[in-house]
């Protein structure tokens, strides 16, 4: 699928705009400032349907969130855009792909993993991130991609029901737990030391806590990437073959950015690799990340054979 007709597109005058055939492609199909109504700030796009919402990126930036249903990082990162999505009150909208059910927009936009967030931004293609990433880096790129809109003439709203501005008709929010709340707080304020120390406490009390302890292993996992760039971290394990720490950070960097395959294989052969008094940590580190993953994976089932196959 080429979106390079997307762009053409929003370069073209319109009928009726009274523009020279010559537009300046800044113009943004002299969308400025115009309020366009929609159903929903965050909507669920297919091969078939995304032009119609791609159409919307002359009048405000249209964040494109590629994800899986068996991707346990799109399932971190996806409340948190749409929570940013509906603070930035209709200056924002976010299209959400399957990839799996819609293999062209993926191809279209060389999704290489997931979760992969990108923007269009008056028909353009704007790459923004891959992998699970924290409220407060998401919050700092939409700011950055508003600027980038506003250079482009792309400054216009959209308006939804229960958007902001309208919280009269918005659906009350799920309730969370009491026991949780003081983890999640921490989480949303980027303190994932807090959080993780909150979600163990709530586990120490309910050990049988499902919901706790798959949160308490994601915010160990953004802790762990908390700060370090994906070429420092490959950087280091390819000068360190042997350091155990640098592999183990590589096989999160690859679960966050949904190549889960390839960090299980590279904590397995690490695991092969391994003097006694070395496998325990990297035991650990396979474990947790499959709770991440999900256990009932296929991907995780397959790797905890050959840990089993390792151990005995």
């Amino acid at each position: 699928m080429d979106l390079s007709h997307l762009a053409a597109r929003a370069q073209a005058p319109q009928p009726g705009d009274g523009a020279p055939a010559a537009a300046d492609p800044t113009a943004a199909d002299g969308q400025a400032g115009r309020v366009v109504d929609v159903p929903s700030l965050v909507v669920d796009v297919t091969d078939q349907t995304f032009e119609q919402v791609a159409q919307l990126s002359s009048v405000v930036p249209v964040v494109i969130d590629l994800w899986a249903e068996w991707c346990q990082p799109c399932k971190t990162l996806g409340p948190v855009l749409e929570k940013v999505v509906d603070e930035f009150g209709g200056r924002v909208m976010l299209a959400k792909v399957d990839v799996d059910a819609n293999p062209g927009l993926a191809q279209a936009f060389q999704a290489q993993s997931i979760p992969t967030v990108v923007a269009l931004v008056g028909g353009r293609p704007v790459p923004l991130f891959q992998g699970a990433v924290p409220e407060t880096q998401v919050r700092e790129v939409f700011t950055q991609l508003l600027q980038l809109a506003e250079q482009h003439g792309v400054t216009g709203r959209v308006s939804a029901p229960g958007a902001a501005g309208a919280e009269a008709d918005a659906p009350a929010e799920p309730q969370i737990p009491a026991a949780h709340v003081a983890a999640v707080e921490a989480a949303e304020r980027g303190d994932y030391a807090g959080s993780i120390a909150e979600w163990e406490a709530v586990l120490a009390k309910a050990p049988a806590d499902a919901e706790a302890r798959a949160a308490l292993v994601q915010m160990r996992l953004l802790q762990r990437l908390d700060g370090l760039g994906a070429d420092e971290i490959r950087t280091a394990a390819a000068a360190q073959p042997a350091d155990a720490e640098a592999q183990m950070r590589v096989a999160d960097l690859d679960v966050a950015g949904g190549h889960v395959e390839d960090a299980f294989l590279r904590l397995l052969d690490l695991f092969a690799a391994s003097d006694q008094d070395a496998r325990p940590a990297v035991r650990e580190r396979l474990l947790e990340l499959f709770e991440v993953v999900g256990v009932a994976d296929p991907r995780v089932i397959a790797a905890r054979g050959r840990l089993a196959n390792l151990l005995y």
